[in-house]
């Protein structure tokens, strides 16, 4: 890679939809690729699949793309779900799962870059969208990262 990128992170849960559209246009996000296993949730409310897309377009000029293979797997969420959330066995299973899928081959910089990972966690320390995005970095290295 030839100059950084800048790859943001966001969850949208605690964020009414005016927060979440104005944090993204304020910091000049140019797409939210999707890091969720499940987009298309009743809980995701003005965040399902299509209506995003929609409102991301629309309000924002933001494009949006799903990309699974940042997501967890069915088991390694239920395992933590079922465990009350032992944050560092996630944390290690989900880890091992992305250098598995070998991402960082998988998709070019510059698709990250000014791109948003979404997910619902509010923060991103207990989040995989945190995690893909050092990961992207430990492997590209000329990576920022800002959590939004």
């Amino acid at each position: 890679m030839s100059r950084a990128i800048t790859i943001f992170t966001i969850g949208f849960a605690q964020k009414s939809a005016q927060q979440f559209f104005e944090i993204l246009t304020k910091v000049g996000v140019e797409r939210v690729i999707d890091a969720r296993l499940n987009n298309v949730s009743q809980l995701a409310g003005f965040t399902k699949k299509k209506d995003l897309e929609y409102f991301l377009k629309k309000i924002a000029q933001i494009n949006y793309i799903h990309i699974p293979e940042f997501s967890p797997s069915k088991e390694i969420l239920a395992e933590y779900k079922k465990n009350g959330g032992n944050w560092q066995t996630y944390e290690e299973r989900f880890n091992r799962l992305i250098t598995d899928r070998q991402i960082e081959s998988k998709f070019e910089p510059s698709l990250l870059d000014r791109g948003c990972l979404l997910c619902a966690e509010p923060t991103p320390e207990n989040c995989h969208r945190r995690l893909v995005a050092e990961y992207l970095q430990n492997k590209w290295k000329a990576v920022e990262i800002k959590h939004l």
